[in-house]
C-alpha cells in the first residue's frame, strides 16, 4: 500500500496529507484498502476517528474551536456506535449459532418422526405434512398390523416451535412402545392420555385422532382426543359428512375415556384426516370455511390420492402467499375395490 504503510496515526496522517494536497485517486484507493485492514484487525470506528482528529490537529494546529468541538462530537458518536455495533455483531453470531442448532434439531426430528406410507391392497393412501417453520408440531404415523389392519395416528400440539416439536418426538416414542396392531383406537388414546398427563407441561395440549382400518370387512374404527374432525366422502351419494367425534384433548385428566366409532367404507369412498393448519388457512385476513377445503379436494378427486393431497396443499400454499401460518397435515384414504 503506497500511502498507508502502518495502521497508526502517522501512516493515516501521511495519507490524509497527500490527498488534501493532490486529491488524487490513488489516495482514495489506499484509504479504501486501509479500511479493509481496519476491519480485519478489529479497529473500531472511534479509533479511526481519533486518528483523524490527531492527524488534523498535527496538520492544522490553528483549527478553529468550532471544528475541534465538532470532531469531539463525532468521536463521541462513533464510540456509542462502536459499542452498539459490537453488541449487534455478537447478537448476530448467537442467532447464527441458534439457527444452525435448530436446523440440526429439525433434521433429527424429521428422522425421528419419519413414518413410511404402507401398501394396503385395495386402499389408496395420500399424505402430506409441512411445518410452518423449521420444527413440526404436527405428527402422523402408520402402523401395519400382522392381521392386515392399518393403524393411523394424526396429532397436533397446541403450540409452536421447539417445545411443540419435543412433545411430538415424545408422542412418537410412546406410540412405538404399544402393540398398536392389537389395540383399539379408544385404548390407544387412553394410554396416550396417561403418558401426556404425566410428562407434558399443563400449559401445552395435544390433540390426536387414531383410526384403525380393517381391510377384511372394510371397516374404519376411530376415536378422537379433541382433534380437528375429519370427513367422510360417500362416493355413491357424492357427499361429504363430518366424522362424529367426542373426547377431551390428551393430558387433562389421567382417567379420561374415549368413545369409539365405526364406519363402513364402500368402493371409492374417502376418509379425510387433517390438522387445524388446513382448516384455519387464511385468505388475507379472512379465515377460510371448512367447505372450501372439501371443494378443493373434490376438484382433484379424479386423481390418485397422493396427488389430491399434493394439489390441495399447493392450492392453500398459494392462497397464503407461500407463507404458512401453521403446520399443514392432510391425510386421505380411498377404498379402491
Amino acid at each position: 500500500m503506497s500511502g498507508l504503510l502502518k495502521l497508526d496515526t502517522e501512516g493515516y496522517k501521511a495519507l490524509m496529507k497527500r490527498y488534501i494536497e493532490t486529491r488524487d485517486e490513488q489516495s482514495l484507493y489506499d484509504i479504501e484498502q486501509a479500511s479493509k485492514l481496519f476491519i480485519k484487525n478489529n479497529i473500531l470506528p472511534d479509533e479511526i476517528v481519533n486518528m483523524h482528529i490527531q492527524s488534523l490537529q498535527d496538520l492544522y494546529p490553528n483549527l478553529s474551536e468550532d471544528i475541534q468541538y465538532s470532531m469531539s462530537f463525532l468521536l463521541e458518536a462513533m464510540i456509542a456506535y462502536g459499542i452498539a455495533h459490537q453488541e449487534y455483531q455478537q447478537l448476530r453470531e448467537k442467532q447464527s449459532e441458534l439457527k444452525s442448532e435448530i436446523s440440526v434439531a429439525a433434521s433429527m426430528q424429521e428422522t425421528l418422526l419419519e413414518t413410511k406410507k404402507p401398501t394396503i391392497e385395495g386402499l389408496d393412501i395420500g399424505v402430506i405434512s409441512v411445518p410452518a417453520h423449521q420444527m413440526n408440531g404436527d405428527y402422523h404415523h402408520f402402523v401395519k398390523g400382522r392381521d392386515g389392519s392399518l393403524g393411523i395416528a394424526i396429532a397436533d400440539v397446541i403450540g409452536k416451535g421447539i417445545p411443540a416439536a419435543l412433545c411430538m418426538s415424545m408422542i412418537k416414542y410412546a406410540m412405538d412402545s404399544y402393540p398398536e396392531d392389537a389395540m383399539t383406537p379408544k385404548a390407544i388414546l387412553a394410554n396416550m392420555n396417561r403418558v401426556v398427563e404425566r410428562n407434558v407441561d399443563p400449559s401445552m395440549f395435544i390433540t390426536m385422532f387414531y383410526a384403525q382400518y380393517l381391510p377384511s370387512d372394510h371397516t374404519l374404527r376411530y376415536a378422537s382426543a379433541g382433534h380437528e374432525p375429519g370427513f367422510y366422502y360417500n362416493s355413491s351419494q357424492d357427499t361429504f359428512e363430518e366424522l362424529t367425534t367426542k373426547g377431551l384433548v390428551l393430558g387433562v385428566t389421567p382417567d379420561t375415556t374415549y368413545p369409539q366409532y365405526e364406519l363402513k367404507i364402500e368402493s371409492n369412498d374417502m376418509v379425510i384426516l387433517l390438522t387445524d393448519g388446513v382448516t384455519e388457512c387464511r385468505d388475507g385476513e379472512r379465515f377460510i370455511e371448512r367447505q372450501e377445503v372439501l371443494d378443493v379436494i373434490k376438484r382433484y378427486a379424479h386423481l390418485p390420492v397422493q396427488k389430491i393431497v399434493d394439489q390441495t396443499f399447493k392450492y392453500f400454499e398459494r392462497l397464503q402467499d407461500f407463507e404458512l401460518r401453521d403446520d399443514f397435515t392432510l391425510l386421505i384414504l380411498r377404498r379402491e375395490v
